[in-house]
């Protein structure tokens, strides 16, 4: 069997983020990966889905492979999001990772019966917050195969 030449495209994220100071560090983090990726920052839940659906100034946008969602949103709240994407056929197989300050035991349970991939709460202190980027890098940009 000859080796075929495996051509590996940029992975797509979308950071759904209102937090500019939290979005800069993901985004520093994440722009020195081990993987080629495409970061798209947006700061509110309704731009989000105007992003997923490719709406006005997102037509060309690319699909992201993962999504990264602050539960805690401006104009449509991350719960929120995450339902419509969960419910919608086109959507629903990209993988969301929570990203949030909550660590309520009603957001754990929500987030996930609307099919959450991953719930973390984001530390408060600096280097640990480094440290929870660097771990969803490694294991969803780095170990597991998106859709």
């Amino acid at each position: 069997m000859e080796n075929e030449a495996i051509t590996t495209k940029p992975v797509e994220i979308l950071l759904i983020e209102d937090n500019p100071a939290d979005a800069r560090l993901v985004v520093e983090v994440l722009k020195d990966s081990k993987i080629e990726n495409n970061m798209h920052v947006i700061e509110d839940g309704v731009a989000a889905m105007d992003f997923l659906h490719k709406n006005g100034k997102y037509k060309d946008c690319s699909r992201p492979d993962i999504i990264l969602l602050d539960l805690n949103l401006p104009k449509k709240d991350g719960r929120e999001v995450l339902k419509e994407i969960k419910e919608n056929s086109k959507l629903k197989c990209i993988p969301v990772v929570i990203l949030t300050t909550s660590s309520t035991n009603e957001d754990i349970l929500q987030t996930y019966s609307n099919y959450a991939n991953c719930f973390i709460t984001k530390p408060v202190d600096f280097d640990r917050f480094l440290k929870v980027i660097k771990s969803i890098e490694d294991f969803w940009l780095t170990g597991v195969k998106l859709p």
